[in-house]
């Protein structure tokens, strides 16, 4: 099964009431939507929530697509993350990871699927992106 997932997070204050949101879109563009909220969070937090939770609800391994407007998500799963596991969690200036528990979760859902990542322009007018991003705001009221 290929699938697109569309994810984004958001925060009110940072910290603050946070929300995360997933668009998930199979090979007929067919859509579902997910999303959810935490009470004291950081807006970092929310964009790992976001594909750790799209992830759990796909059951069948699949190739995935995940499109991200975070860098920090992106860049941090398929760059980053190696180089964390290698110095026992500890990023380039020798301190713990931050979200090392999330980072966890991401990397062990991403290992039952086939999974791209594509970084997209917030706010730039993508259809799906903006969705998410609505969906994550609003879990923030």
């Amino acid at each position: 099964m290929k699938l697109k997932i569309y994810t984004d997070g958001a925060c009110s204050g940072n910290p603050g009431k946070g929300g995360w949101a997933a668009i998930i879109l199979d090979n007929n563009l067919n859509q579902s939507s997910i999303s959810g909220s935490e009470s004291s969070t950081t807006n970092n937090r929310m964009e790992l929530m976001a594909p750790i939770m799209a992830l759990k609800k796909i059951k069948k391994k699949s190739e995935i697509t995940i499109f991200t407007d975070s860098k920090y998500v992106k860049d941090g799963i398929t760059d980053w993350i190696k180089k964390w596991k290698l110095n026992n969690w500890k990023g380039s200036n020798k301190k713990p990871v931050k979200n090392k528990d999330l980072w966890i979760k991401l990397d062990d859902c991403c290992l039952k699927h086939k999974i791209t990542w594509r970084w997209v322009k917030a706010h730039a007018g993508n259809k799906y992106n903006n969705l998410a991003d609505e969906l994550a705001v609003l879990e923030t009221k």
